[in-house]
């Protein structure tokens, strides 16, 4: 199905970004991997669209110090409470030390950062697709498109069924879930395709799994459909200096370079390479 690339205003860079300190309001262990952090946010952080990222300085803790920022995706702002959340797996030095911030102490945040989400004129059903810490960069964007009245089918990835996150929040939206896992090999990409191919939309959307880039990116290009993958990717600064993200995209049979924290990190689908 073709649909008019003339994109609403969904996908702008916010006109400001700033460096800020932020007070942890609470810092939720879900699971034995995941947390679930809440910050006060000043009126800048409260204009993050979905898809756009923060550059958070991460503390010491007792694995070492974080050299750089890590960069991280907006999970969901509250503008009623004046508060942004964020979503990440306790897996490395950053993480750690974010993992161990109480309420009350403060975090350095630098952002909103990068080009979020599109959704083009005329759709009327969206498929979202993702895995782990992935979801958290697909949540927002179900929210922004139930808003605007297009229907959401968010379909969750994740090694086991109590690893599987979010799914309370992609219903709050008004998105239909479906949940997969490995454990019965539902997560399977044959599995996978067989869902997409049945359930009608005429927009992917994908983030947290190279399987799953690759098969809606085929997907995409058979069926005629538009499709886009935030990617998920190692940074320094944050703001396309230190081309240190530069991934390859393949662009009207040319290989071309793109930094993924200023020209990113949403890109289409099409035009993207795996890893």
């Amino acid at each position: 199905m073709n649909l008019s690339l003339h994109e609403e205003p969904v996908n702008t860079k916010t006109p400001t970004t700033a460096e800020f300190s932020c007070r942890v309001d609470q810092n939720l262990k879900l699971n034995a991997e995941y947390f679930h952090l809440y910050l006060d946010a000043p009126e800048v952080a409260l204009k993050a669209l979905p898809g756009q990222f923060f550059h958070l300085m991460c503390p010491s803790s007792e694995l070492g110090d974080p050299f750089f920022r890590r960069p991280m995706s907006i999970y969901k702002v509250d503008k009623v409470q004046r508060k942004i959340q964020f979503l990440f797996k306790n897996a490395g030095v950053g993480t750690n030390g974010l993992s161990k911030l109480n309420p009350e102490e403060f975090l350095n945040i630098v952002g909103p950062l990068g080009v979020g989400f599109t959704i083009p004129n005329g759709t009327r059903h969206i498929i979202v697709v993702g895995r782990g810490v992935g979801l958290a960069t697909l949540a927002p964007l179900a929210e922004m498109a139930s808003q605007k009245g297009v229907q959401v089918t968010a379909i969750l990835s994740a090694r086991r069924l109590d690893l599987l996150m979010s799914s309370e929040r992609f219903r709050s939206t008004g998105a239909e879930v479906i949940q997969v896992h490995d454990e019965d090999n539902s997560s399977a990409v044959e599995n996978i395709e067989i869902l997409l191919r049945q359930l009608n939309g005429d927009a992917f959307y994908t983030c947290g799994s190279n399987r799953l880039f690759k098969l809606i990116k085929r997907l995409s290009k058979e069926l005629n459909i538009f499709g886009q993958v935030a990617l998920e990717q190692q940074m320094a600064c944050g703001i396309g200096v230190c081309f240190c993200c530069v991934r390859t995209f393949e662009i009207n049979g040319k290989n071309i370079h793109k930094r993924v924290c200023s020209e990113g990190p949403v890109f289409d689908v099409c035009e993207a390479t795996g890893w």
